[in-house]
């Protein structure tokens, strides 16, 4: 209660500002606290949807999980992910302190990969900072973990297209380079075929991720353990769904690890209504592309409609009415030559720089859409 009183009081003096401050250097200079410069650095290491998925991709991997599942779904503004491993867990005691700068579990594996530096306990905290909500939903040591983030997208944004699948397209050194929207699938697609050697990875949203669950856990738990188990709590967080006995049970034992479902929608899981996914790398597969004189690394798009079949096997180029043809690798290069170029004028007027451009073929011009936003 002190405490309480002590800080409304700084902050009605306008003390605030002092708080963060550890010297005045003088002429305008100060050197901030150690726990504000964090709280800053923080902020600016969570840039987007994107740059969470990543980082808890990361953290799995590094808790020697070998299968990584993320739910991914959206109302409004909102977006929610839950992720779930089958690593090492973390103990009771840990489950918040985990958001806390500097702790780390990865005291002799600091180590630096594709995505830059990992180790430095800093992941979870960022994401904290950068949240709406941030929480260990289930963990214990040797059981697995689900975290649950939910942010808004007002604050904390990602890329306008989430339905696109990307495009891997295989030189003729055998040198992969990545086409497509920089979203959720493409960032989960990229750590997948990164981290290929340790760990499979599926994404798709909470029923899907459910279904996924149940199918590979049913095969795993034994029908004595699953009519025999007391407690779901005694199970690895990816296999206590197999002890569900009729919808309901499935989905509590869902919300109790971050799949909030309906009981309808527990039933059609449990009837096999709903498809299991495929780990991401098996949902890659190379298409011989003559026209483009290259291999072309496709990946499926999600969805059995006609328009997505021709996405996915059809169309390597784009089209105008007089049949004027644009590769898609091509395309891809001109947008990013014309990104390169708006690196300056944003940075000179203080627009935000990771935008996506857009570039639609008509009949006698090239249209070119770059969205201005301005920097906070």
């Amino acid at each position: 209660m002190a405490d309480e009183k002590l800080e409304r009081f700084l902050e009605d003096i306008g003390a605030e500002s002092h708080l963060r401050v550890e010297a005045d250097l003088g002429d305008g200079f100060v050197r901030l606290r150690s726990s504000e410069a964090e709280r800053r650095q923080a902020a600016q290491d969570i840039r987007s949807t994107e740059d969470i998925i990543i980082e808890m991709l990361r953290n799995a991997r590094d808790a020697s999980a070998t299968n990584i599942y993320v739910a991914v779904s959206r109302e409004g503004q909102t977006r929610r992910i839950t992720m779930l491993d089958d690593g090492v867990g973390i103990p009771q005691a840990m489950h918040e302190r985990v958001f806390e700068p500097r702790v780390t579990s990865k005291l002799d594996t600091f180590h630096m990969d594709k995505w830059g530096v990992h180790g430095r306990g800093m992941a979870l905290y960022s994401i904290a900072v950068n949240a709406k909500h941030a929480e260990v939903i289930s963990a214990a040591p040797d059981k697995g973990s689900s975290l649950y983030i939910e942010t808004d997208l007002t604050d904390l944004s990602e890329k306008v297209d989430q339905s696109t699948f990307p495009l891997f397209l295989q030189g003729e050194h055998g040198v992969v380079s990545v086409r497509g929207p920089r979203n959720i699938m493409r960032t989960a697609c990229e750590f997948a075929l990164e981290s290929r050697k340790m760990c499979s990875v599926y994404v798709g949203s909470p029923i899907e991720i459910a279904a996924t669950l149940y199918d590979c856990t049913r095969k795993q738990v034994s029908a004595t353990d699953r009519v025999f188990c007391s407690n779901a709590d005694d199970l690895a967080v990816c296999k206590r769904l197999a002890v569900a006995t009729d919808p309901d049970s499935f989905a509590a034992l869902a919300a109790d690890i971050g799949l909030g479902m309906s009981s309808r929608s527990a039933r059609r899981i449990m009837d096999g209504e709903i498809v299991p996914l495929l780990p991401l790398l098996d949902r890659i597969h190379i298409v011989k592309d003559t026209a483009l004189g290259e291999s072309a690394l496709m990946s499926e798009v999600a969805g059995d409609s006609q328009e997505a079949d021709e996405q996915t096997h059809g169309h390597a180029f784009r089209r105008d009415e007089r049949g004027l043809k644009i590769a898609p690798a091509d395309m891809d290069d001109f947008k990013n030559e014309i990104l390169s170029a708006f690196q300056n004028i944003a940075r000179d007027y203080y627009l935000e720089q990771d935008v996506e451009c857009k570039v639609t073929l008509r009949k006698d011009a090239l249209h070119i859409t770059i969205p201005l936003e301005k920097l906070n």
